[in-house]
This record gives structure tokens, C-alpha cells and sequence, in this order.
């Protein structure tokens, strides 16, 4: 820690002690620190393994084309770690959507699709600048731009189905192929990586974005299908009230037309999100369905929080819809009645910020 401190106040310049642990993951440590003006700073420090080392220089990057996130203090890619400025203690999306206000859910959700909307249109340009960014951060790990996540994913369902039980339906890998396209060149933007609800803040000043640790550029399709499903690979996962979902999509597809009028066209954004969803569903299921011998929740300490059973079977259901893909579609129909059939677990619930019982101090439905 001492080590830290000391190599976090060479770069940012200032003097820091009295560390508070805010968390973190695996991968980082994450400290409010002091300064000797009084004032407060936030340190990442990463640890030195290879994904760790991936996710420090996505943040040392991302963070350096100041788009959005707190401002840039310092880097030292030694130890490795990052100085940002402290943004305070404000509420997360995560906070008012698991809250009592609907007004404030409302407002953190549209405040979320159109920051997210704005970034990805004044960002087009700046493809260039992150790849010069990553090189001088480099620590020897794809970017997650180049990094054949999608392709990975297609290829372990293809052998999970068959240990759950599932023969792979006819045409399936060359559907998986065709929808792993999603996440590459149509229409890219830059993205912090992971834009759950806890990594944005709801400030005075507006939405303010955390956690660059998957900074790269891709697709406004996969950004967009954050809305509709909502939120794809995070933990606070609910169900929206009727229509909500469509309104936040299209308050970050009014944004992202601007700089790409094509997307105004329907045909062409609703396939594209349809697309991303697929993306999303192998992501959640490869990721997931090996882990749900014991149905635990989603979040180690967050309550409440979906299951993985819950949040898998939701996923499987809004995909077995998607008929421009037969058989990827027929494959979630089968997870739903030869998987998910034996798990007897409730349909998902509703966000609380908008569940009455949960405002009139009963308990959640």
C-alpha cells in the first residue's frame, strides 16, 4: 500500500495518505486517498495478471482521450495504476433503479441512454487516437477491439449444448458466425466497456461513466441492446415497466443518428439491436450455465439481486423470439424446456424503484 500511495503521488504530484478501500474487483484495487490540500483523489491499481494487465491499459488509454469519466491525474504503467479525480459519493444507476423513487429510476435511465448516445456520436473520430493510446499503454494483451470474444463464445455454446444435454440444432454454427459480426465494424463507437448501472454516476453535473476497464470501440448495436434487454452482461437485472425499455432505446438512438443517419432507417436499427442480443445471449449462457448447479445470486453483496438461474432463463426467452436467426432461436427454445424447464425458479422480478409494494414499505412482489 505504501508503495502505491507513493507511486500515485509521483504522477499525480500531490501527496496521499489515508487510503479508503471503495472495492474493486479480481483484477484492481480501487482507493479514495487525501491530499495534502485537503482534497481527494481515486487510485486504481491493477494487479499484474494478463487480464488485469488488459483492463490497465484499456483504462490508461480510454481514460486519456477524455471523453468521459472522471478527468486523468496520472499514470504509471510501472506498478501498474491510475489516478482519477473523485467524483464524489453520488448515486449510481444501480442505486435509484434498486430505490424507491420511479421519477429518479426514469431520469437515471434516460440520463444514462442519451450520455452513452452522445459519447458514441462525438467519438467516431477518435478510433485512431485509441489505438496510438493502447500502444503507448501496451502491456502485451489484445484490445478488446481485436480480441475474439464473440467468435470464443460461439464456439464454447457449441460444445456446452451437448454436455446440457442438447444436440446442436441444424445451421447453428454457421447462424453463430453470421451473428458474431455484430460486435465489429457497422457503425462503431467508443464505449467504456462496461456500461452497467453501478458504473454510472448520477451527478449534479450529470451522468458521469466509471470503470474503462473494456474501453475499446464497437458497434452502437451493442451499446443500444443494453437497453432493450436491458443491461446484457450485468449483475442488476431486472424487468422494465411496459414501454420503458423502448424509450431509453430510443433516447440513444436519437443521439447516435446524428452522427450516423442510416440508423433512423428500422429495418436497419432493429436488426442490428436483434443482432447484438444474439451477441449478448451466447455471452450470458457460456458465461453463466456452467456455474448454475447452485442458483446463487448475480452479486456477491448487492440485494437484491437476480439469480443466474433467473437472469438465464430472461435472457432465453427475449432470444427465442428471434426469428432472423431459426436455429439460434430453436437452441434457446430447447435451453428453455430441457434446462431451464427442471430449475423451477420464479420469472424475474421488477426493478424495485417501481414496484408499489416495495414504495409502500411491503415487500416485493
Amino acid at each position: 500500500m505504501e508503495a502505491i500511495l507513493r507511486a500515485a503521488g509521483e504522477v499525480a504530484g500531490v501527496e496521499l495518505f489515508d487510503p479508503v478501500d471503495l472495492g474493486g474487483s479480481s483484477r484492481s484495487a480501487v482507493l479514495r486517498c487525501r491530499t495534502a490540500e485537503g482534497g481527494s483523489v481515486i487510485v486504481k491499481a491493477f494487479t499484474t495478471e494478463p487480464e488485469a494487465l488488459r483492463a490497465f491499459t484499456a483504462e490508461a488509454a480510454g481514460l486519456s482521450l477524455r471523453l468521459a469519466g472522471p478527468e486523468l491525474l496520472g499514470v504509471d504503467a510501472s506498478v501498474p495504476l491510475v489516478v482519477m479525480n473523485d467524483l464524489g459519493d453520488a448515486p449510481t444507476l444501480a442505486d435509484v433503479l434498486l430505490g424507491d423513487d420511479p421519477k429518479a429510476a426514469v431520469d437515471g435511465l434516460l440520463a444514462w441512454a442519451r450520455g452513452l448516445g452522445r459519447l458514441a456520436a462525438g467519438s467516431v473520430h477518435r478510433r485512431a487516437d485509441l489505438a496510438r493510446l493502447w500502444t503507448a499503454y501496451d502491456k502485451g494483451m489484445l484490445s478488446w477491439g481485436e480480441e475474439p470474444w464473440i467468435a470464443r463464445n460461439a464456439a464454447d455454446l457449441i460444445t456446452l449444448l451437448p454436455a446440457s444435454g442438447i444436440a446442436v440444432p441444424p445451421g447453428l454454427p454457421e447462424e453463430l458466425a453470421r451473428i458474431g459480426t455484430a460486435g465489429g465494424q457497422e457503425y462503431p463507437a467508443f464505449t467504456p466497456g462496461d456500461t452497467c448501472p453501478d458504473n454510472n454516476l448520477l451527478t449534479v453535473d450529470g451522468l458521469r461513466l466509471i470503470d474503462f476497464e473494456g474501453a475499446c470501440f464497437q458497434s452502437v448495436f451493442m451499446t443500444a441492446a443494453y437497453c432493450r434487454m436491458p443491461f446484457s452482461s450485468c449483475w442488476c437485472v431486472f424487468v422494465l415497466p411496459p414501454g420503458l425499455a423502448e424509450e431509453i432505446e430510443q433516447a440513444y438512438r436519437a443521439e447516435v443518428t446524428a452522427i450516423y443517419p442510416a440508423l433512423a432507417e428500422d429495418a436497419v436499427w432493429h436488426a442490428g439491436v436483434r443482432q447484438a442480443i444474439a451477441v449478448w445471449t451466447v455471452d450470458a449462457t457460456v458465461r453463466l450455465l456452467p456455474r448454475t448447479a447452485d442458483d446463487k445470486p448475480l452479486h456477491p453483496t448487492r440485494r437484491p439481486t437476480p439469480t443466474m438461474r433467473q437472469v438465464l432463463t430472461h435472457r432465453w426467452e427475449m432470444a427465442s423470439t428471434l426469428n432472423d436467426f431459426p436455429a439460434f432461436a430453436e437452441t434457446m427454445r430447447l435451453l428453455l424446456a430441457k434446462v431451464a424447464g427442471g430449475w423451477n425458479v420464479s420469472p424475474l422480478p421488477g426493478y424495485p424503484a417501481f414496484d408499489e409494494a416495495v414504495r409502500d414499505g411491503g415487500e416485493q412482489r
